[in-house]
């Protein structure tokens, strides 16, 4: 809840790719991009219907706003995240052993990573819950088998939500196929075939399903979760590498950040779970082997492949963040098993007990200090955005504040950090003012409704949408259509402004300042300030203090 309630919009997809096409649904208009084009069809309906429902069950409560409908959708988010989390704990604590279960809890509950990934408004967080859910039902064979439950939750988190996480059962399938082979039993080949394809099954009629929602909307038939494979994999006009590229090492700076101890854990988990085994004669099983390494597996499958791909995103691991968090557990669990020995012959024996505690717990107090350092940092950074809309009556009951009705918000350089259209009241629309940005920018869902049914918005033909990230020059407005601006001035920046960005803030001739909050300067902070929180205290040398801007929702004068 603290992070359905704090955590910044981190990612501008969250806000154009999914916030917005839920707006639509729920308010009739909202910010479109091209993959939303019945041209492209690349995001599913099905998913955005979901979160709308929830949505507009707050506008059947007392004192809804649209800022309500934001947080009630956040806090589903959160409530089944932490549901889906429960569960994988108490089968991890079943199945392997009570004391990885509470590793696999604390490495879930401390890390940075999944503090943002469980609220996010994403298909990867989605994909996420889903193979949360998908891996307790494979690894929990108390009672039989759950093999077709197990693909089930995985086709769900593909097909709803992200294709590419469907990928994760993967490991947990060959599992099977492996323990089938050294069986050669005809009842259990039978058995397994008929959960496969109950799974199977069950997989294809959700692809129906979606198929049969997602051709509602766009008025043909379409495969969206294919749709999405085709273009990230089989496109001709450049994929996702038109959107950057990153070195090799961006996976594993970015989950040590989010992680820290835990990242290099799940890292060193195969290798000190083969040790151990070879080092131990306890419970070396040729069964016990293929489930442990199963359950690791999907980690490493995960980080190897997009590692490989030259787009790479934060959120793109979001899937595998609660195999992080599994793969740290039973990497801690076998270290602590090793430094806990108190056999005196041993190296280890002879280090007091207290001291082996002191360790420990030191290791544990450091994970927690980073990790609170890191949530906290990000959000007095990046928090401004969710913050200086409430002078235009957001959130409030009876929408009371500054501005008309149908007002232009606008947005230059600092487009990517709109948070949404549930943050205007009043049918105030986001627009978007030339800046030195040359890529392309969202349109607008049609409203046309006469003699078009409902959502007419999501079939009507576009205008000025592609899929090579081609500016449209028909996506901006004139400053002068421009009721309120949003703008962030940089003081440590000494640089000469770009033509077309300059220091609206400071033009107290066209603008005034409605309201601003702190934004951090990240050109100018030092990497250590941006990655974790420093307080602004006197004894901080002045390298490591973080310098700031200010975010500004500034109204027109003139």
């Amino acid at each position: 809840m603290i992070s359905a309630l704090f955590a910044p919009i981190q990612d501008c997809d969250e806000t154009f790719n999914y916030w917005e096409p839920t707006h639509y649904l729920s308010h009739g208009y909202g910010v479109q991009t091209w993959e939303y084009s019945p041209d492209y069809a690349i995001r599913s309906w099905s998913y955005i219907g979901l979160h709308a429902i929830v949505g507009n069950i707050r506008r059947l409560l007392p004192q809804s706003t649209k800022l309500a409908e934001f947080y009630f959708v956040r806090y589903a988010l959160a409530f089944v995240c932490s549901l889906c989390q429960v569960l994988l704990f108490r089968v991890v604590s079943f199945i392997l052993n009570p004391r990885i279960g509470l590793f696999f809890l604390m490495a879930t509950v401390m890390s940075p990573g999944n503090f943002h990934a469980s609220t996010a408004y994403l298909p990867s967080s989605f994909a996420m819950y889903t193979s949360i859910l998908g891996a307790a039902a494979f690894m929990n064979w108390k009672g039989g088998l759950r093999t077709s439950w197990g693909i089930w939750w995985f086709a769900v988190g593909g097909v709803l939500g992200w294709p590419f996480a469907s990928a994760l059962c993967a490991p947990f399938l060959l599992e099977e196929a492996i323990v089938l082979l050294t069986i050669r039993d005809r009842q259990v080949f039978y058995d397994a075939t008929l959960r496969i394809s109950r799974g199977v099954i069950a997989a294809l009629l959700l692809l129906i399903g979606d198929t049969a929602i997602n051709s509602f909307f766009y008025k043909k038939i379409e495969i969206v979760s294919w749709n999405i494979v085709k273009y990230n994999i089989f496109s001709k006009t450049g994929g996702p590498e038109l959107y950057g590229t990153e070195p090799w090492t961006f996976y594993f700076r970015n989950l040590a950040i989010n992680f820290n101890i835990w990242f290099v854990l799940a890292l060193l988990s195969l290798p000190l779970f083969v040790i151990q085994k070879v080092v131990s004669s306890k419970n070396n099983e040729f069964l016990y082997w293929i489930r442990t390494i199963a359950f690791l597996s999907p980690f490493y499958m995960w980080l190897g492949i997009f590692t490989l791909q030259p787009h790479k995103e934060e959120r793109f691991m979001y899937p595998m963040y609660p195999f992080i968090a599994l793969n740290a557990a039973l990497g801690l669990h076998v270290i602590l098993s090793a430094f806990g020995n108190a056999d005196p012959k041993t190296l280890v024996g002879k280090i007091p007990a207290r001291l082996k505690l002191l360790v420990v717990m030191g290791a544990f107090l450091l994970s927690l200090d980073l990790g609170l350092a890191r949530v906290l940092g990000v959000y007095t950074a990046y928090s401004a955005p969710l913050k200086i809309y409430s002078a235009l009556g957001a959130g409030v009951v009876g929408q009371q504040g500054l501005g008309r009705r149908g007002d232009h918000v606008c947005f230059g350089k600092e487009w990517y950090r709109f948070p949404s259209s549930y943050s205007l009241p009043r049918d105030m629309r986001a627009k978007f003012i030339r800046s030195e940005f040359r890529g392309l920018l969202p349109g607008e869902f049609s409203e046309a409704r006469t003699g078009f049914g409902f959502w007419s918005g999501t079939w009507l033909p576009t205008k000025g949408m592609n899929d090579r990230n081609k500016e449209d020059m028909g996506k901006y407005v004139e400053i002068r259509q421009c009721s309120f601006l949003v703008d962030t001035q940089y003081p440590e920046n000494q640089n000469p402004l770009p033509p077309n960005e300059p220091d609206y803030i400071a033009d107290e001739e066209n603008w005034r300042i409605v309201t601003c909050e702190p934004f951090l300067d990240a050109a100018n902070t030092h990497l250590l300030a941006r990655v974790l929180w420093i307080p602004d205290w006197s004894f901080v040398p002045e390298k490591y203090t973080r310098k700031w801007g200010r975010h500004c929702l500034l109204e027109r004068l003139t």
